[in-house]
């Protein structure tokens, strides 16, 4: 396995669409090991995912992983998803105001409406098409890697950017009343 470059805002392949994956091209050693690759190097950075365009490759590939992530330590844990060609559908017009901050886009965070409530439709690693529903701030994470196959950074999606802080800043002034909201968010998950 390999560790790979990261791009970073400003880069024009950030903002290009992703080609879809066809079923044998999904079966080939070298996007096998694009897959590995993006594992690897999502947990290296410390993220909670990583698309395939973030490291060069215009590929509607991405994958997402929370567990113990130092760099976010808030979030509950969501095991490896690997998702090839994902769609993804809101089943509910309910938002959560998430916080997120990007690989790409190093020291800043913003405030972004996601919808708390999907469906997702992929296809696996293995080739097998998938579809479930998913909900809180895993649909959330869910739509922010999904953005980058359409060439959609999160700081598209802010809506007031007096939210936009640097990391510093966000941990000093805006973590405190995020982290209470986001105990509201996975307080409601629990009691559905």
């Amino acid at each position: 396995m390999t560790l790979l470059k990261i791009a970073t805002i400003g880069h024009p392949l950030l903002r290009e669409r992703s080609r879809e994956v066809s079923l044998p091209e999904l079966g080939s050693a070298e996007v096998q090991t694009l897959i590995d690759d993006l594992i690897e190097t999502m947990r290296d950075a410390n993220g909670a995912g990583i698309a395939a365009p973030q490291c060069y490759r215009l590929l509607r590939i991405c994958v997402i992983e929370v567990k113990g992530n130092p760099r976010y330590p808030h979030l509950p844990d969501i095991p490896l998803l690997v998702l090839v060609n994902p769609v993804i559908t809101p089943l509910s017009p309910e938002t959560f105001n998430n916080y997120e901050g990007c690989l790409s886009v190093p020291n800043l965070r913003g405030l972004v409406a996601r919808h708390t409530h999907v469906k997702l439709a992929y296809t696996d690693r293995a080739g097998q098409p998938i579809e479930r529903e998913v909900r809180g701030l895993a649909a959330c994470i869910l739509q922010h890697e999904c953005d980058h196959l359409d060439g959609t950074l999160f700081v598209d999606r802010v809506k007031d950017p007096r939210s936009l802080t640097t990391l510093a800043d966000y941990e000093r002034f805006h973590r405190g009343a995020f982290l209470d909201s986001l105990r509201v968010l996975l307080n409601a998950e629990v009691s559905r």
